[in-house]
């Protein structure tokens, strides 16, 4: 494409260091998208006749049902799906093809080519999200009565139902799909028409070609549309603080379906055994995701390094980013699949569960509460129930097992009514506020996922 300045071959050795149609062939679709809303454009210029016009969509749909069928000869010496494109393009139908780069340089085009890319993967990708989010809260809803130990610093703190543990992630994907919606908004800007780096002495009416790709705004400097790759990076950070919550999720359920916790069995078409040891049943799709995590963090980790010393505008550094975000992209879209398959057949064991939720310690901020309501001050009552948990634990008996003298040797403030607060469904009832786990407050969060993920 540059024989007209050079007088020497390029060498093997950087043909093959140099090229990127091994991965970036992935782009064809909007590449062949992009090339046709140009070519448009062009004749809408008057700078294509209608016939050459449809000589070039023709060609690029042919040459697209090739791809797609596994039958076009993509040749590394040409680089890049760009150029693989347009050569073949021009081979079969002639001057037509080779009028196709008008005003259009490789830069605005894989500018435009990866942002094509990435509108139509966040939109599966947050496809995905709700799915997950839908599995998470039928879980729920089957066990809604199912009570657990809540956790802080990994120790029992207190008494929470298991759906509104697993509510608390459908909160978090939310969150991240939230943001992919928002990072879509900055996805969707059109770029073609920025040329190199200052436009095109020929003028084309980039908001007609806007029009035909379904993008509402329009880049305003030809330098930064070219260099851009904010809207990618946004992307994977989402990708990556997505890939860190199922993670944090991925660890709860490895320790929850670990012998010592024993609250939830996940099926056995979602699990793995051991090569040597014949009892194993190991949480393999869980363990992956986690790592996962680690992968995703580091392909954002790849796109900000690649940026952060480049200056303006495209440089070629450039073509290394897709092999960050195509990663990114094909990771989560997995682990979103096969995580949803897994939470779907998970079962809770209710009899563990309840054991469990029966430690008279998870109580002991209820105590410190009726203090609080007969009249102590907190940081006393606070005070005087870990003398008591102390106590309790010295004697082996749970606060239900000790009698109402040895509760008022701590306080005179307590009295008979103190044994009605050892009890975890009065706990959950009495938790009435915004967000807390009360029975009401539960059902009606998980109505209202329902309804919001259904509708």
């Amino acid at each position: 494409m540059w024989k007209g300045r050079f007088q020497q071959e390029t060498a093997a050795a950087v043909q093959r260091f140099t090229e990127s149609i091994s991965f970036d062939w992935r782009l064809y679709r909007h590449d062949i998208e992009g090339s046709i809303a140009h070519a448009r454009a062009l004749e809408k210029a008057q700078l294509l006749t209608g016939d050459e016009r449809r000589q070039i969509e023709q060609g690029l749909r042919q040459i697209e049902d090739e791809i797609e069928a596994g039958t076009f000869p993509f040749r590394p010496e040409l680089e890049d799906v760009h150029m693989n494109i347009e050569a073949a393009l021009t081979e079969r139908i002639g001057p037509a093809g080779a009028k196709l780069h008008t005003a259009r340089s490789r830069n605005d085009q894989v500018a435009l080519d990866l942002r094509l890319y990435l509108r139509s993967e966040v939109d599966v990708i947050g496809r995905l999200i709700r799915d997950l989010q839908r599995v998470l809260v039928r879980l729920g809803r089957r066990f809604q009565d199912a009570i657990i130990p809540g956790y802080t610093h990994l120790q029992r703190a207190q008494p929470v139902p298991f759906a509104h543990h697993l509510l608390a992630y459908v909160e978090m994907l939310q969150r991240d799909a939230d943001r992919l919606q928002d990072a879509r908004k900055r996805i969707n800007v059109l770029p073609l028409g920025s040329g190199a780096i200052a436009g095109s002495t020929i003028p084309l009416d980039r908001a007609y070609v806007a029009e035909l790709l379904g993008f509402p705004a329009l880049t305003h400097n030809s330098m930064d549309a070219v260099g851009d790759r904010d809207f990618a990076a946004e992307t994977l950070f989402v990708v990556a603080l997505t890939g860190v919550h199922l993670s944090r999720l991925s660890e709860d359920l490895i320790l929850f379906a670990s012998s010592e916790f024993r609250f939830v069995r996940i099926s056995d078409g979602y699990s793995t055994g051991s090569s040597l040891m014949p009892q194993k049943k190991n949480p393999d799709v869980c363990e992956l995701t986690r790592g996962k995590s680690g992968r995703l963090i580091g392909d954002l980790t790849t796109l900000l390094t690649i940026l952060k010393g480049l200056p303006m505008t495209y440089n070629r550094d450039l073509q290394e980013d897709k092999v960050a975000v195509f990663d990114a992209v094909d990771q989560i879209k997995l682990i979103l699949e096969v995580y949803a398959g897994m939470v779907e057949e998970i079962e809770v064991d209710l009899d563990q569960a309840k054991a469990a939720a029966a430690d008279p310690a998870l109580l002991a901020t209820d105590l410190a509460d009726y203090l609080v309501l007969h009249g102590l001050p907190f940081r006393q009552a606070h005070e005087v129930i870990g003398k008591l948990v102390a106590y309790s634990l010295a004697r082996k008996r749970g606060f239900a097992e000790l009698d109402l003298s040895e509760f008022q040797r701590f306080s005179d403030k307590f009295g008979p009514g103190v044994f009605g607060v050892l009890n975890v469904d009065r706990s959950l009832q009495s938790r009435t506020a915004a967000g807390a786990p009360s029975p009401d407050n539960l059902n009606r969060e998980l109505t209202e996922w329902e309804n919001r993920l259904d509708g």
